[in-house]
């Protein structure tokens, strides 16, 4: 099986990183912006960018850090409502040839099966490094992904208040679901 093809894609060979490092800036492009939208159940996306740095991380490694900035559109949980945020979400990650990441990852998944207290071993854990495929990362992809992991899973805008229907039954107190529903009744 197959990875699918990234919604905002910028391949990158590692063997083009100069010892002093790398600079990037990706910008997204109308049809890129749609399909990350789309990806993230979004309602816009005017802008999507990111300031990354590549660097050499040993022998064969790298380290990818920056930020990812954004302009969305979403539609608030309480009012339905669409409205517009910023988003700037930093990005620091590691990435070690396939073999080298596959092992540190193994270890981490050892190490958290083996504590009495998976939680704090997950929280305690430092990320193994990502895997370098075929000699290379894609920087764009990876801005996508910190993106996703960002975004409010419930987002509110700005000044919305969620209010309690008010009560319906004497002496104000709720009515209960079954009175309810025996009104629904024909």
């Amino acid at each position: 099986m197959s990875d699918p093809k990234p919604v905002f894609s910028r391949p990158l060979k590692v063997d083009d990183v100069p010892e002093a490092g790398l600079d990037l800036r990706l910008v997204a492009d109308e049809a890129e912006r749609a399909r990350i939208a789309a990806a993230d159940d979004l309602v816009g996306l005017a802008l999507f960018e990111a300031e990354l740095h590549v660097a050499r991380r040993g022998k064969a490694g790298v380290r990818v850090t920056g930020e990812v900035r954004a302009r969305l559109t979403q539609t608030c949980v309480v009012t339905l409502e669409p409205f517009e945020s910023d988003l700037r979400e930093p990005i620091d990650i590691v990435y070690a040839p396939q073999t080298e990441a596959e092992e540190a990852q193994a270890r981490a998944a050892a190490e958290i099966a083996a504590a009495h207290d998976k939680a704090t071993a997950l929280a305690e854990q430092p990320d193994p490094p990502d895997a370098i495929i075929d000699g290379r990362i894609d920087p764009g992809a990876l801005a996508a992904e910190f993106f996703a992991l960002a975004l409010d899973p419930w987002p509110r805008k700005p000044g919305a208040v969620f209010a309690e229907p008010a009560p319906a039954g004497p002496d104000d107190k709720p009515a209960s679901p079954f009175e309810m529903l025996q009104k629904l009744k024909p």
